[in-house]
């Protein structure tokens, strides 16, 4: 049943969009707070490109590819119910990481960003849920486990 990828895609737009409501509450632009001494900050970004800031200002562009993108995994879910869980849950944390960068972009004109390691580009939750979504889906046609047992 499809339940299970919609809850999960639910989830991860939930958690990601409180998070950054809660970041763009309690810092100002740029502002960085740490919160592992070295390691793990929390630093508020504006990013109107793609992944690692790549294509900045193509807001317009990135909205028709995330709708593109979400339709595609919806339409995928509706046709096909008997696939292997690690596509499901693929599915889902793009669906909902896709989603959560999409509402960003049309409430604010870029994607709200702020986990910060700083040996790495400043991310959020909905871009970590599509990283491990796309990499299970990856790792699952490599294996080609496609359909259910």
């Amino acid at each position: 049943m499809n339940v299970f990828i919609w809850a999960l895609a639910i989830f991860v737009f939930l958690l990601d969009w409180f998070s950054k409501i809660f970041v763009l509450r309690n810092l100002k632009l740029n502002e960085s707070v740490e919160i592992i001494k070295n390691i793990f900050y929390l630093t508020l970004v504006h990013n109107t490109g793609a992944a690692f800031g790549i294509f900045k200002n193509q807001t317009l562009f990135f909205i028709v590819v995330s709708i593109l993108a979400v339709i595609t995994i919806v339409i995928y879910i509706k046709k096909f119910s008997n696939i292997h869980l690690a596509i499901k849950i693929g599915l889902a944390l793009i669906l909902g990481g896709a989603f959560g960068n999409l509402v960003d972009r049309l409430c604010f004109g870029y994607v709200v960003d702020f986990l910060d390691f700083k040996i790495w580009p400043v991310f959020n939750i909905a871009d970590s849920a599509i990283t491990v979504g796309t990499f299970l889906l990856i790792v699952n046609l490599m294996t080609k486990k496609r359909v259910a047992n």
